[in-house]
Order: C-alpha cells, then structure tokens, then sequence
C-alpha cells in the first residue's frame, strides 16, 4: 500500500491551529475535503465525533489516528497534521498530540480502510519515520518521507 495515494500534497497541514479535538477535526477534515470536495462535512464531523466517544483514537504517544466511514468519500481519503505545540486530545497516555493521520472512508471499501491502517501502523512502528516527519518542511518532504522504506 502507497500512502502517497491516501495523503495528497494539499491534504498536509505543516503547522496545526488547532489547540483542542474539535478544532483539530474541522481543520483537518477539511484539508480531506480540499482533496475530495464531495465528502459532506457534517456526516464526516458527526462520524468521527462518534468514532471518537466510543474510545480515544490518540493511541501511540504523541500520534493520533482519527478515522471514521461515510458514503460520500471514494475509497479513502487522509490528511496529515503536525503540531509543534501539541493539541489536547484526551489520549491513552494522557499526552499531547503532535502528530495526526486523520482517513475518511467509504463503508464498502473495508479492506482498503484495514491495508490503509495496517501500512500507516508499520510507518508508526518504526521511530524514525516520526522523527524524520518532524523535520519535514514542505509537503513535497512528508509525500517523498510516505514512500519510502524506512528499514
């Protein structure tokens, strides 16, 4: 699975606003909209909020994998945050977020969603990949950082 197919260059936010959850997922979704203009916001808001109340999806210190499934994306479609201040998140660990991977997907499309986050954890698996991803610069570096093996 490429994830340079999933996170378009316009869908990389270098430098989060968001200070808070909320924020964080209108800002992100959307940098997914931006990508894919006929994902209705609100199902999308509504679907990740919900997502989100069933249990915290900042699982890994300092990462956060917000995701949720609507009938208005095609396939999957993902953006990538960073924030250098971090963002309150109410995750597992009790830390903030610096680093969020946010997919929306179609319901008919779960294999995708599940080869999508199996690629995304075994990036995540590896400590270089997030360091690497901090000192990106532009968007060109984070797709460039997406495509290659880091092992």
């Amino acid at each position: 699975m490429n994830l340079q197919h999933v996170f378009s260059r316009q869908s990389i936010i270098l430098d989060l606003q968001s200070t808070d959850k909320d924020e964080l997922f209108e800002e992100m979704l959307q940098a997914v909209i931006t990508a894919q203009p006929d994902i209705n916001r609100e199902e999308a808001l509504s679907a990740l909020s919900e997502r989100e109340s069933k249990m915290t999806t900042g699982i890994i210190h300092s990462v956060a994998v917000p995701h949720c499934r609507i009938d208005t994306v095609r396939g999957v479609a993902g953006a990538i945050g960073l924030s250098k201040r971090g963002i309150d998140y109410n995750s597992l660990d009790g830390s903030p977020v610096h680093f969020v991977f946010m997919l929306v997907c179609n319901p008919v499309d779960d294999a995708l969603h599940l080869e999508v986050l199996k690629a995304l954890s075994l990036k995540l698996e590896n400590p270089l990949f997030l360091q690497n991803l901090s000192e990106c610069k532009t968007s060109d570096d984070v797709c460039d950082l997406l495509g290659k093996a880091l092992y």
